[in-house]
C-alpha cells in the first residue's frame, strides 16, 4: 500500500473542521428566512391534488353483502 499525502492532509483538515465546529466560540449560522404566503398556497394546492389522485387510484371498497345477516 502506498502513502497518499493528499489523503492524509484531507483527513487531518476534515477532522479539524469537525472537531472545531463543536467549540463554544464556533461561528453560528443564522436561521433561514421563513417562506412566504405564496409557497404556503402552492403547498395547499399540491396537497389537494395529491389527495384527489389518491382517491382516484385507490377508491374505497364497497361493503360486501355476503357477510350481512338477512
Amino acid at each position: 500500500m502506498t502513502f497518499e499525502p493528499i489523503a492524509a492532509h484531507l483527513a487531518v483538515e476534515l477532522t479539524r473542521r469537525t472537531a472545531g465546529s463543536a467549540r463554544p466560540d464556533a461561528p453560528v449560522l443564522p436561521d433561514e428566512a421563513p417562506r412566504g404566503e405564496r409557497l404556503a398556497a402552492a403547498r395547499l394546492r399540491v396537497a389537494r391534488n395529491l389527495r384527489a389522485v389518491a382517491r382516484w387510484v385507490e377508491p374505497t371498497p364497497r361493503p360486501s353483502k355476503a357477510c350481512q345477516p338477512s
